[in-house]
């Protein structure tokens, strides 16, 4: 199985990274074969939706590979990063009927609560099949020491109700699509 994690933000100084490393280290922990897509490996001049762009291309083989998704996002003034909506409109088919779990991130005590309710809209409207469980990461410049270990408890329980839901659906709807093609 092959989940990766989306890095949501390219602002410079960003805290999610931590929180996406530590996504991935509990994903690869689960025995899921994981990487982090970065949004900075991915900025486009202008949107483009015409999947014939390297990048876009690049993308592509790695989303059509995905057995399902986890964004970590920050939430920057109630909503997520514009090149998290540029990275996510770059493809479409890709997506469908694969589950998504959202990780919210803030320096204020919701973790990303908001930015997570919007995302989810946006998951929905790309086909994708997002998991109740969310994973926050509320105070992100206490949450992490220095050499990015967490120092949180919640968020380890939270990360293996997310995974243990996101997996679940992984494999209903993979299944799915097998006796979908038999058919």
């Amino acid at each position: 199985m092959y989940i990766p994690v989306i890095l949501g933000t390219g602002r410079e100084g960003r805290m999610s990274e931590k929180a996406a490393r530590f996504m991935l280290e509990k994903t690869i922990e689960a025995g899921i074969e994981s990487e982090i897509i970065d949004v900075r490996d991915y900025r486009l001049p202008a949107t483009d939706n015409t999947e014939k762009s390297l990048l876009a291309g690049k993308l592509s083989q790695k989303a059509s590979r995905a057995d399902g998704f986890i964004i970590v996002s920050p939430e920057y003034n109630h909503g997520y990063p514009g090149e998290l909506k540029m990275l996510l409109d770059m493809l479409f088919s890709q997506y469908a009927h694969k589950p998504v779990g959202l990780c919210g991130v803030s320096s204020g005590a919701w973790g990303g609560t908001r930015m997570v309710e919007q995302l989810r809209q946006v998951c929905l409207g790309l086909r994708m099949v997002p998991t109740a469980r969310a994973v926050h990461f509320p105070k992100i410049q206490e949450l992490f020491d220095d050499s990015g270990t967490l120092k949180g408890k919640s968020q380890h329980d939270q990360a293996k109700k997310l995974l243990d839901e996101l997996t679940w659906y992984a494999k209903a709807l993979k299944e799915q699509g097998q006796v979908a093609a038999r058919s």
